[in-house]
């Protein structure tokens, strides 16, 4: 790329506020469109009295160093290392996560136990090497063996993605099985059952005050007088081969130079004028996202776990995954009081979707009350947020309707896309925070401020 002009930059998640803060690094002339009236996308904070919670189970991991200590440049003392556990329940039993062999002979009977081993064994000395475009089932059933992928994973990715594990890429797992292999079952059997292999999962960094700080740091280190919000981006005007124009909130035109979009992809499609093909958009439609409901329930109690967070792999319980904020952070809770964050997954046009605040919390708090989650009289608040294209579902088939869709789009010179819902991408934000800084620097002549 050359040096450009004016950047535009569609959505304010950390997609395109990475876009913007390296941006504003290398003195690039930006401004940054969000339709929503605060930034952060799905990576917010929110408040409930004293009670502060995050749209997820949020973490911020040191995968690529120079990121990270970007991130602590921004974040100064506020960001803190964690190390907080993570466990699986699973038929009333909480098991640790990753994996362990000490804790799951402590935890599962014996036959289960014995198919699991047998089922290992048999997985590394006598199964067929895999091609590069295997299921996720195939590659866990593979690594782990059919009875542990079927009891921790396949039933938990379902609940997760609403495709069998066999309709699913092994994209989907993203670095989460890291360190989930024989190797470290052996290491573990031979250190006994106090010298357990670190994990992805167990360490991390966090925001005293919730990670949505970092979406409000990256946006003060960006420019606030650079940043629009409740603006709506209602139609994209393109011209031979370039992208000339934006609608904004059905009334004005607004003339781009460059565009950075961070929108799902399928929108974006459906915003373009002229209109792509009825076939390409047939394609589009074919994307699929999940929407996140979050249940988040306040109780007078100090303490329900000592995780970051639990997996709920069965069936029968209807939420995927629940936190408990204060563990990971002191601040995120009065003294004396905690909270659960609930997350449960499901499609657009599903009937959770749809359903009423009061048949959400009565589905979550029927199911935790008798686990002894809930003490009686102890629950003295509850808030229900719905949060859509959470997560894209990387679907087997999906990676020949992005090279479609990605070579229709390829045609104009002037655009770009960044963000886990644009170029339709299981990341995370120390990625984000990685490709922003890459696109910046791909545009060539600019200098660092």
């Amino acid at each position: 790329m050359s040096s450009p002009g004016h950047i535009t930059i569609l959505g304010g998640g950390p997609a395109g506020l990475a876009v913007a803060y390296y941006a504003r690094k290398r003195g690039l002339p930006f401004l940054l469109l969000e339709g929503n009236a605060r930034v952060g996308g799905n990576c917010v904070t929110f408040r409930h009295g004293d009670f502060l919670y995050d749209s997820g189970a949020h973490r911020f991991h040191d995968v690529h160093p120079e990121v990270t200590r970007e991130i602590q440049s921004v974040m100064g003392a506020d960001l803190e290392v964690v190390s907080a556990p993570s466990q699986i329940y699973l038929a009333g039993q909480m098991i640790d996560f990753p994996l362990a062999p000490w804790n799951l002979i402590q935890r599962l009977d014996w036959r289960t136990l014995m198919r699991g081993a047998r089922d290992l064994l048999h997985s590394r000395v006598f199964g067929s090497g895999l091609d590069a475009g295997a299921s996720f089932e195939e590659v866990v059933c593979s690594r782990y063996g059919r009875t542990i992928a079927d009891l921790f994973l396949l039933k938990y990715s379902e609940k997760l993605w609403g495709l069998p594990g066999s309709s699913l890429s092994s994209a989907v797992s993203g670095r989460r099985l890291e360190g989930l292999n024989l190797r470290t079952f052996a290491v573990e059997m031979l250190r006994g059952p106090k010298r357990k292999q670190q994990h992805l999962d167990g360490k991390f960094f966090y925001p005293r005050h919730g990670y949505g700080t970092i979406s409000d740091k990256l946006a003060a280190a960006a420019g606030i007088e650079n940043i629009q919000t409740e603006t709506l981006v209602t139609r994209i005007f393109h011209d031979s081969g370039r992208i000339v124009a934006i609608e904004l909130n059905r009334e004005k035109q607004f003339e781009v130079q460059e565009l950075v979009s961070t929108l799902p992809l399928k929108v974006f499609l459906m915003l373009l004028d002229p209109a792509p093909s009825p076939a390409l958009m047939e394609q589009a439609h074919r994307l699929r996202f999940r929407h996140l409901i979050l249940v988040a329930l306040f109780l007078e109690q100090a303490s329900v776990t000592a995780n970051a967070s639990v997996y709920f792999p069965e069936a029968h319980i209807p939420f995927t995954r629940i936190s408990e904020p204060r563990n990971r952070s002191a601040q995120l809770a009065p003294p004396g009081k905690t909270s659960l964050v609930v997350e449960m997954c499901c499609d657009p046009e599903d009937e959770l979707w749809r359903a009423s605040d009061q048949r959400l919390l009565g589905e979550v708090v029927s199911k935790l009350e008798p686990m002894g989650w809930i003490k009686p009289g102890r629950l003295s608040g509850t808030e229900v947020r719905k949060i859509p294209f959470a997560y894209p579902v990387l679907a087997m088939d999906s990676e020949n309707t992005l090279r479609v869709l990605n070579d229709y789009l390829a045609r104009f010179e002037n655009l770009e896309l960044a963000g886990r819902n644009s170029l339709f991408s299981y990341t995370h934000l120390h990625d984000q925070m990685k490709a922003g800084r890459e696109l910046i620097e791909g545009y060539g002549d600019s200098e660092p401020t």
